[in-house]
This record gives C-alpha cells, structure tokens and sequence, in this order.
C-alpha cells in the first residue's frame, strides 16, 4: 500500500470531529507545522490533543487553540501561550498538567502495550489526587495510566517511502515515542526519499508504525527566545 500523500491537506483529510491526536514537539522544535496548519484548514472541532505543550500564539497546536478546535489537552509545560492561559481561567477548554517524564513515559507505555506503571512524580502533591498509591521498598509511587490516541502527527528529518524515520538532534523529542502510540501515524518530514537511501542504523521510527508520510510543504524555522550578547 502507497504510504506517501501528495500533500499534508491529504493527509488529515479525514480525520474527525472529537478525535484524540498527538503531536510532537518541544516547544517550537520538531513540531509536525505543515499538518497542523493543514488540520486547521481542515476545521474539525472538539479535538482532544496530547501534546507537550501547546505551541505559542500563532503557530503549531497555538492556531489550533485561536480556531477552537481544542475541546481538551494533556501536557506538561503551558507556559508560551496566553491564549490557553486564558480559556483555562475561562473555563472553555479542559486542561491536565503531568510531570513532564510521566508524560513521556505514559505516551511510550501505550506504544508498548503496558495498560500502566507505578512512578515516584507527583507523590504528596496535587498530581496524586484521585490515583491508586502504593509503597514498594518503603518509597510511595502513584499508579499512571497509559496514554494512546487516534491520530499521531509527527515530524522527522528524513524519510523513506516506505515510511522509515530518521530525526535530527532535539528534533526527535516526543516524536518516536508517539509513532507508536496512535492507531494511524502521520509523519511529515523536510526530506522524502527512495527507499534503500537510509541506513537501517539510521532509523529510528520503523515504517511499520507509519500509515502515511507527507513531504513539509513550508519551515518558518523559529526561534522560541531570541538572546543576543549587549554590545
């Protein structure tokens, strides 16, 4: 089956009102732009999205937020956008804080099938309240759910038609760990070749995790916090 779309419209043609998405990201690094900016243009409502954090004004799951697509999110850093700030205050839009490596750790369990796992974060504070606690070896952990979804857009550097993934740097973040974690991967990359062109000690995301790969149509290659020496 052709994995490649001719462009990332395509590729998030058909993705529902209500659905459950991932996108990867870290800040303004390695975010899947090309698809959400597509899935704006797509306009479906009610979207449940897991994500690091939620972009900033005016870029990545931020146009999401200015479009009101985004019934709920799950992440762990809200810090770049005083829209979210907002409408949590506000009480339009649902929103659940986890320790960052919980929620990192939560996304590759689902992508590993392990339904849950016992972790130390968040003990004695108000990430604990209404979860399962436990003590081994005389230390408190709170039990944690996995985390899976619909729909997983991601970005890569490079990859092959057949859907293998190589990441570049930082880039990589949470993007390896939520190609397996979804029901339907899409991945955009800067770089779409043949396949037999990646060394298979290159790959990071094997094809098999991916349902569809679109070349990046448009980088506006951001920088989160520009610091520049006083002269």
């Amino acid at each position: 089956m052709n994995k490649v779309f001719a462009n990332s419209d395509e590729a998030v043609a058909d993705i529902p009102d209500g659905a459950t998405i991932m996108a990867g990201g870290f800040g303004l690094c390695g975010v899947p732009e090309n698809l959400l900016a597509a899935l704006v243009r797509r306009g479906a409502k009610g979207l449940h999205t897991i994500s690091n954090n939620v972009g900033v004004d005016g870029f990545g799951l931020g146009n999401l937020l200015e479009s009101g697509m985004i019934e709920s999110h799950i992440g762990s850093y809200v810090g770049e956008n005083k829209l979210l700030e907002s409408m949590v205050i506000a009480g339009t839009l649902r929103l659940i804080l986890i320790p960052q490596g919980t929620l990192a750790e939560r996304i590759r369990a689902g992508g590993a099938g392990i339904p849950a796992f016992y972790t130390p974060a968040g003990v004695g504070t108000i990430v604990a309240e209404g979860k399962e606690v436990r003590e081994f070896d005389g230390r408190t952990y709170l039990l944690e759910r996995a985390l899976t979804a619909d729909f997983a857009l991601i970005k890569a550097w490079r990859g092959d038609r057949l859907g293998n993934l190589v990441y570049r740097k930082t880039a990589r973040n949470f993007n390896p760990m939520m190609a397996t974690a979804a029901k339907i991967t899409i991945a955009e990359v800067e770089e779409l070749v043949e396949p037999g062109m990646i060394s298979p000690d290159e790959v990071a995301t094997p094809g098999i995790y991916v349902k569809r790969i679109v070349k990046g149509e448009v980088y506006e290659r951001r920088i989160e916090r520009r610091t520049l020496r006083a002269s």
